[in-house]
C-alpha cells in the first residue's frame, strides 16, 4: 500500500505477498479492524504502512491489494465505524415514541458499544484530531459524516412532533445532542465506570431528575 494519493498502475506485476483475488474471506474485515486500532492509537500520520500491515498479519504488498492508499484505508475504517454506530442508533430512534425515550435508548446503546469495542470511540476521538492536521482526511470523510447529522435531526424531530421541543429550538437542541455524543466519546469513553455515570446522569438530566429549579429544591427540603 502506498502513501496518500498513490495508485497501482495498469500492468504492474503482482507485489510479493499479494493474495489471489479469491483469497480467504474476512481478510478485508481483518484489515479494517486492525487499522481502526492502529489509527485510534497512533493517529493517521504516525500509522505507517508497515504498522497497518503488521497489525492485520499481512505484507504491505498484500495490504495494497485491498486498499489503494492509506487515505483509502482510513476512509474505509471511518465509513465502517459510522455504519456500526449509526445503524444501531437509527434502529433505536425508529422505535422511540418520544424524544426523551429516544435519548435514553441511544445513550444505552452508546454504552453497550463502548463496552463491546472501545476502539470505536477511540478511533472517532482520533478522527477529530486527524482532520485538523490533514485536510485530505476532511474531504475524504465528509459524506459519511452526514449520517450523524441525519440521525441527530431525526431524533430532534421526534421531540418536535411530540411537543417536547419547540420548532424554534431545533438547531440548538441538535447542537446540544451533538455535544453530548462527542463528550461521551472524547471525555469518558476510556473508563467504563465514568462512562456509565455520565450516561446515567444524562438520562436523569433529560428526565428532569438531575437538575431542578432553585425553588423546587427548597420545597423538596421542607
Amino acid at each position: 500500500m502506498r502513501d496518500v494519493g498513490a495508485r497501482r498502475k495498469p500492468g504492474r506485476p503482482a507485489t510479493l505477498g499479494r493474495p489471489r483475488a479469491n483469497g480467504a474471506p474476512g481478510t478485508r474485515e481483518r484489515i479494517l479492524h486492525a487499522a481502526r486500532h492502529s489509527f485510534a492509537e497512533l493517529g493517521y500520520e504516525a500509522a505507517t504502512n508497515k504498522t497497518l500491515a503488521d497489525g492485520a498479519g499481512l505484507t504491505t504488498g498484500a495490504l495494497y491489494h485491498y486498499f489503494g492508499s492509506k487515505l483509502d484505508l482510513y476512509a474505509a475504517v471511518y465509513d465502517e465505524v459510522q455504519t456500526i454506530v449509526y445503524a444501531r442508533f437509527d434502529a433505536t430512534v425508529a422505535e422511540a415514541e418520544s424524544f426523551v425515550a429516544g435519548v435514553d435508548a441511544v445513550l444505552e446503546v452508546a454504552h453497550e458499544l463502548n463496552l463491546a469495542d472501545p476502539s470505536l470511540a477511540r478511533f472517532l476521538g482520533a478522527v477529530r484530531v486527524d482532520v485538523r492536521r490533514t485536510p485530505e482526511l476532511r474531504r475524504a470523510i465528509a459524506r459519511p459524516a452526514t449520517r450523524r447529522e441525519r440521525f441527530i435531526h431525526n431524533l430532534v424531530e421526534i421531540g418536535v412532533r411530540t411537543g417536547e421541543i419547540s420548532p424554534d429550538d431545533r438547531s440548538r437542541t441538535e447542537a446540544m445532542v451533538l455535544a453530548l455524543l462527542i463528550g461521551l466519546v472524547d471525555a469518558v469513553s476510556d473508563s467504563p465506570i465514568t462512562h456509565r455515570r455520565a450516561v446515567d446522569a444524562m438520562k436523569a438530566l433529560f428526565g428532569g431528575q438531575l437538575v431542578r429549579a432553585p425553588g423546587e429544591r427548597r420545597q423538596a427540603r421542607l
